[in-house]
């Protein structure tokens, strides 16, 4: 017994090292916060959180502190809304209205009909949050831009 032990022991370590190759991929840099996202929400931060996930906020955002924040550090540090009036600073980029809302919480979610930088609610959209680059989308039909800077920045 103690023999067949040694041959399956040798016949299966070339196979279990093959699978441990080194991967040429860069690991990603941890993530770190700002300090103000251990602040409390403010009032209109937790209307944003209430829009998009209606009964499923404490479930999901409230009570998860990695998760919150998150949120408040999308919210606080990650997002900017610019007014872009110069044609050469202006950037090609997918529209506003391109992008799908994120109604799985609050299914009759509706996209806003017009366009307000201090009660626009980026929280609403499907945004690309979590790439490793910046992303930049436009407000169709203006010289609005917002810009998600990446979290590994």
């Amino acid at each position: 017994m103690k023999k067949f032990l040694t041959i399956f022991i040798l016949m299966l370590l070339p196979v279990c090292s093959f699978g441990q190759e080194k991967s040429n991929k860069i690991p990603l840099k941890v993530i770190e916060f700002k300090d103000n996202v251990d602040l409390p929400l403010s009032a209109k931060e937790r209307l944003q959180i209430d829009e998009v996930y209606g009964e499923y906020a404490e479930k999901y955002i409230y009570s998860n502190a990695f998760r919150l924040k998150s949120i408040k550090d999308l919210l606080r540090n990650r997002i900017v809304i610019e007014y872009i009036s110069k044609e050469s600073d202006k950037k090609d980029c997918q529209k506003l209205s391109e992008i799908p809302l994120l109604n799985s919480f609050v299914s009759d979610l509706e996209r806003d009909k017009t366009f307000d930088p201090k009660k626009f609610n980026p929280l609403k959209y499907n945004f690309v949050f979590h790439s490793k680059g910046d992303k930049m989308y436009q407000v169709d039909n203006t010289n609005y831009f917002i810009t998600i800077k990446s979290q590994y920045h």
